[in-house]
C-alpha cells in the first residue's frame, strides 16, 4: 500500500480541478511553494544496514501528523534525514519548494529529551533564546526584544516561573516545554518534534497537545514521532505508518485501520473496535 492514499488523493484533487475548469469555474493551481514538506525517494543507511527505503510523501499544510511505527521503523532517522542530520542514501526533500538550507528559518525542532546533554551549566531562558539564533544573523547577540520574546513562550508552556533555574535541576516534563518554548520563539512554519510526549506526565501531555492545537490554528504545520496509538485518533489530523518503508500516508480516519497498522505493526498489535490498545506497541 505503498503511498497508496496519496496517489489516490491526488488523482481525486486533479479529477475535480479538471471538472471546474470544464464548467468555466476558478481553479486554484497547487505550487509547491504551499506544500510544507515534499519527500522523494528518500533512503537512509547506517553502517550501510538499510533504515529507510525510498519513502515518498506529502504533507498537508496547517496539520498536525502522527509519525508511526514499531521501534527501529526510521521514525526519528526520517526527521533527521529531512533536517539534514543524518546524511541520505539518495532522495530528495523540499520545504516550501526549496532545499532545506534555504527553509530552515521556517523551522522549528524538537528533538528527543533524551539526546540533549542537561547537565550543560545554563538556564531555561538561555535555551529558549537560542532559538532565535537563526534569525540574528552571526553578529548580532540577543538583546531585550529576544529575552521579552523567549520569557513570553516560557509563559505559554507554564514555564514562566522556572526562566532562571538551571536546566539540570528541571524535571524531565519541564525540559520538554522549555524545548517546546524553544521551538515557539522560532515562530516557524513547519514544526518537526521528536517524541514530545514521551516520559511526561499527564498535566504536560495535555499542555502540550494543547499547544499543538494553537500552532494548527495559526496555520503551521506539525510532524510528531509519537508510540500511544491510543491517542492518535483524538490529536492527529494525518498519519504516516512507517516500518523501513513507507506503509501508508494520509488522513487518519483513511489510513489509521487495522488493515494498514497489521502490515505496519504485525503482530504486535491489538486493535479494540476501531481504536488499539494502548501500550501493546
Amino acid at each position: 500500500m505503498m503511498n497508496g492514499v496519496n496517489e489516490m488523493n491526488a488523482a481525486n484533487l486533479e479529477a475535480e480541478r479538471m471538472e471546474r475548469k470544464w464548467h468555466g469555474e476558478p481553479v486554484r493551481e497547487t505550487s509547491t511553494a504551499t506544500i510544507p514538506l515534499q519527500v522523494r525517494n528518500l533512503a537512509v543507511a547506517y553502517h550501510k544496514k538499510p533504515v529507510l527505503s525510498n519513502v515518498s510523501f506529502d504533507v498537508p499544510e496547517g496539520q498536525l501528523i502522527g509519525i508511526l511505527g514499531p521501534n527501529g521503523a526510521g521514525k526519528s532517522t526520517l526527521i533527521k534525514a529531512v533536517l539534514g542530520l543524518v546524511p541520505k542514501m539518495h532522495g530528495d526533500v523540499e520545504i516550501f519548494g526549496r532545499s532545506y538550507r534555504e527553509s530552515r528559518r521556517r523551522i522549528g525542532y524538537v528533538p528527543q529529551r533524551e539526546s540533549v546533554d542537561w547537565d550543560f551549566p545554563t538556564h531555561a531562558l538561555d535555551v529558549v533564546m537560542m532559538g532565535r539564533y537563526g534569525h540574528l544573523g552571526w553578529f548580532r547577540r540577543p538583546g531585550k526584544k529576544e529575552k521579552e520574546l523567549a520569557a513570553h513562550c516560557l509563559e505559554q508552556v507554564g514555564m514562566g516561573d522556572y526562566m532562571y533555574r538551571q536546566i539540570s535541576q528541571l524535571s524531565g516534563g519541564q525540559q520538554q516545554r522549555v524545548f517546546l518554548a524553544r521551538a515557539l520563539v522560532q515562530d516557524a512554519d513547519l514544526y518537526f518534534m521528536d517524541e514530545p510526549f514521551a516520559g511526561v506526565d499527564a498535566t504536560t501531555e495535555k499542555a502540550i497537545i494543547s499547544l499543538l492545537e494553537q500552532l494548527k490554528k495559526q496555520g503551521k504545520t506539525v510532524l510528531v514521532v509519537h508510540h500511544d496509538l491510543a491517542t492518535v485518533e483524538e490529536y492527529f489530523d494525518h498519519v504516516l505508518l512507517l516500518n523501513g518503508r513507507l506503509v501508508a500516508a494520509g488522513p487518519t480516519n483513511e489510513v489509521f485501520v487495522p488493515d494498514t497498522l497489521q502490515e505496519t505493526y504485525g503482530g504486535r498489535i491489538a486493535m479494540i473496535g476501531s481504536r488499539t490498545e494502548k501500550g501493546q506497541v
